[in-house]
């Protein structure tokens, strides 16, 4: 073999271990080692983007309405990898306030996961009772009722409001104080304190599908969510605005718990 073959192969094999190296790299999973991963909330009604005091739209029973407002409470969030292994975000982190008026809201980071390949995550949406029940002052970011929780918060029933959904219906009966056919959906309800009372506090569990979430030191996925916000109104029960126009802390609210439990959907994961 000449000098030349010889240099030939010796250079070949080197690019090869290059290459194996790089896959092997690029594969190679270190649960003690932490990435981070985006959660975007895609606010939507239907098939189209949800724009707050602009179109009008129709719910399940033909009546017409527009959306004003659009809250709704993320936590206790977790990250389930395919090894069968669980990471749960600690829990003074894990409680997010999502604003349609807000677009920094609607894209949630969490940092420091173990590295490694998931599938599915799995979060509330509400605040639980602990978080509910604790001293005001304890509350602090999302969770502040004087601060970024702001409306968000029931004084008289000492309770966060998990969803709060308003907008404007014909067929809503006129509403004095603002002189417009108002509709107002606040749900809450933890499921009481020292007795039992209405819960509507509600997990939900998106599989990522085929695409997995490469969490890596070096790899940051992002999980694309789209909400629908018709599906508060329309599913299980179709919310008629004339009969319900203001639902808040009754018997009448799990209807609607139900329904917004089914309102998340994975549109696509990447992985940056």
């Amino acid at each position: 073999m000449t000098f030349k073959n010889i240099f030939f192969a010796l250079s070949l094999f080197t690019a090869t271990l290059f290459i194996a190296s790089c896959d092997k790299d690029k594969n190679d999973i270190d649960p003690n080692e932490k990435g981070s991963m985006t959660l975007h909330f895609d606010n939507r009604l239907g098939n189209a983007d949800l724009v707050l005091n602009t179109g009008t739209y129709n719910n399940a029973l033909n009546q017409p309405f527009s959306l004003t407002m659009f809250n709704y409470f993320v936590s206790n969030i977790q990250f389930h990898n395919i090894d069968g292994t669980t990471y749960t975000v600690p829990q003074n982190e894990s409680y997010f306030l999502v604003k349609e008026s807000d677009p920094e809201s609607q894209e949630i980071t969490i940092d420091n996961i173990p590295e490694g390949d998931y599938d599915k995550v799995t979060f509330v949406v509400g605040v639980d009772s602990t978080r509910n029940t604790m001293p005001i002052a304890d509350r602090t970011g999302a969770l502040d009722p004087a601060g970024e929780a702001a409306g968000m918060y029931w004084m008289w029933n000492s309770g966060y409001i998990f969803l709060k959904m308003e907008g404007l219906s014909s067929v809503a009966p006129l509403d004095s104080a603002s002189n417009t056919n108002l509709f107002q959906y606040h749900i809450g309800g933890f499921g009481g304190y020292s007795s039992p009372t209405i819960n509507n506090i509600k997990t939900v569990a998106l599989p990522f599908g085929s695409t997995k979430a490469e969490i890596r030191t070096d790899v940051a996925p992002e999980a694309h969510i789209f909400v629908d916000a018709a599906k508060v109104i329309n599913g299980t029960t179709n919310i008629d605005f004339a009969a319900y126009p203001v639902v808040m802390f009754n018997p009448y609210s799990t209807n609607i718990a139900n329904n917004y439990a089914n309102m998340f959907a994975i549109d696509h994961i990447h992985n940056d």
